[in-house]
């Protein structure tokens, strides 16, 4: 029989449980708000009766009020029984409301749709090992991952990632060779051709339908003339003498990592770095025990670990491998020099090179 101090954790633990559930539910209600308009059309508006904001974003009112229940419960949305009206604090708008801004975050959500969209393809992958394919996911992942990736990088790529590596914008300034490897939507390859409009681009992901997105983000961007984007594996990308090659979070989701290592030793210029981004995670579970690394694990259960399962390579890292195991490779690969130069709370930075 358990002890009172037992019941006392088995209802802590039970709380917590229930909390995450309904964080769960809840997360489907942060998609719909952010692919409804909804917090964009809170955000700065200060406070809105559910008619009137069904009236900016031209939703049916009896929805958009029961969203709002949800988000108050959430404690996302602030609410006036007084004069009936709903607020998004400016602190909760720079999360949700602003796309462009580098703490927006709800892009994660549209993940959820392909997330639990393919949970009896993992349910089967636990018992026969196998992987589940990125393509096996629906267009939320695809859309989702670059959504969510989007602001951070516009936030540091440039300003401090770039900066952070020996003699690169100086490169990339006068005009240099540059691949970005598991480009998917090609954020990354347009932020870096924005800034340095001396330099070419070039984009490869195995993935035709983000290589597709990429090129028409590109091409709306008015870049196609120094950027292209092609579909092709990490292990044998065309070209050689690249100044620079990345890797933005896809490293760790290629089912044989050491040999697109092997081939960016190949490919770079004699002088070439290879920048690797990668999740801020620990190899040792303990140490993810953090609201960034619970997200980080779950997505590799998920994602990562199936993704490059399905490539029936020699090697799936999960994204969680650790600094240590992601130098070893490198240095198997040809690429001895290492070097750490930046962290965020989402991403840990390398600087590599022969």
């Amino acid at each position: 029989m358990a002890t009172a101090a037992d019941e006392d954790r088995v209802a802590e633990f039970l709380e917590r449980v229930v909390t995450d559930g309904g964080a769960a539910v809840a997360g489907l209600c942060t998609s719909l708000g952010d692919r409804l308009g909804l917090y964009r059309a809170m955000a700065g508006a200060g406070p809105l009766t559910s008619t009137r904001l069904a009236d900016r974003t031209g939703l049916v009112e009896r929805y958009v009020r029961e969203w709002l229940a949800a988000q108050v419960a959430g404690g996302y949305v602030t609410y006036d029984p007084a004069d009936d009206a709903y607020r998004l604090p400016d602190e909760h708008a720079a999360v949700l409301g602003d796309p462009d801004a580098p703490t927006y975050a709800a892009g994660f959500f549209t993940l959820l749709q392909a997330l639990y969209g393919t949970e009896d393809a993992l349910l089967q992958a636990f018992r026969t090992g196998d992987g589940v394919a990125w393509a096996e996911h629906s267009g939320a992942l695809f859309s989702g991952t670059a959504k969510f990736f989007r602001p951070g990088y516009a936030d540091c790529l440039v300003s401090r990632w770039l900066p952070a590596l020996e003699g690169v914008v100086g490169k990339l300034e006068a005009g240099a060779e540059v691949a970005d490897i598991g480009c998917g939507y090609g954020y990354s390859t347009a932020l870096m051709a924005r800034a340095f409009p001396r330099s070419r681009f070039h984009g490869f992901d195995f993935h035709a339908p983000s290589v597709e997105a990429a090129r028409s983000i590109a091409a709306a961007e008015g870049l196609a003339d120094r950027v292209d984007h092609q579909v092709s594996g990490a292990h044998d990308f065309p070209g050689t003498g690249y100044d620079l090659i990345t890797f933005f979070d896809c490293l760790h989701d290629m089912g044989d990592p050491g040999a697109a290592l092997r081939h960016v030793a190949q490919a770079l210029a004699d002088d070439g770095t290879c920048l690797i981004v990668e999740p801020n995670a620990s190899a040792d579970p303990r140490e993810n025990a953090t609201p960034v690394g619970r997200v980080v694990t779950a997505t590799s259960v998920a994602v990562c670990l199936p993704a490059a399962l399905a490539q029936q390579g020699p090697q799936a890292l999960g994204n969680h491998p650790g600094e240590p195991t992601l130098r070893h490779l490198a240095a198997q690969s040809g690429l001895t020099a290492w070097r750490r130069v930046a962290e965020t709370p989402v991403n840990v930075v390398y600087e590599v090179r022969r």
